[in-house]
């Protein structure tokens, strides 16, 4: 049996697949995966270019560098991989993946650009969304977003 997993932007104009295994994830701290990601870092996750096909629109790209392209969603902005020339390999926004859980980080990169803050957010207090809203501001709150499965439109 072949893993199949899908993914896509945030509007759902972008959607892709990966068909097989799924390769190595990790949390990259570097400043252009903080300012790519525009949070403490992007969590990546490898997956062969031969593995991969967008099945609803396509990307927009930016050059972050000579030999390093982002691409996104110029509908919504939903960061969603990147590649570098000449790697067989796309390194897709684990948080695109319609089933994130699929592929925990492994490791961390880029450490030098780590937040210093960063190591204590897991022992902040949490709360959930309806703990700090009325009822009311709730109805408001209707979710626009893509459903995180394949969809015909």
């Amino acid at each position: 049996m072949t893993d199949t997993h899908s993914g896509g932007c945030q509007c759902g104009a972008v959607r892709y697949r990966i068909t097989g295994l799924l390769g190595h994830s990790g949390l990259c701290h570097c400043r252009m995966c903080q300012k790519a990601g525009g949070n403490f870092g992007m969590v990546l996750l490898t997956t062969p270019r031969k593995q991969f096909e967008w099945t609803r629109g396509k990307p927009s790209e930016f050059a972050s560098t000579p030999v390093t392209v982002r691409g996104f969603c110029d509908r919504c902005g939903t960061p969603l991989y990147m590649h570098e020339t000449g790697d067989e390999n796309y390194e897709i926004t684990l948080g695109s993946l319609d089933s994130p859980d699929i592929a925990p980080p492994v490791d961390e990169v880029g450490i030098e650009s780590k937040r210093i803050w960063f190591d204590t957010i897991t022992t902040l207090p949490g709360h959930s969304t309806t703990d700090d809203r009325a009822p009311e501001d709730l109805a408001r709150l209707v979710n626009l977003q893509h459903p995180d499965h394949d969809t015909d439109g």
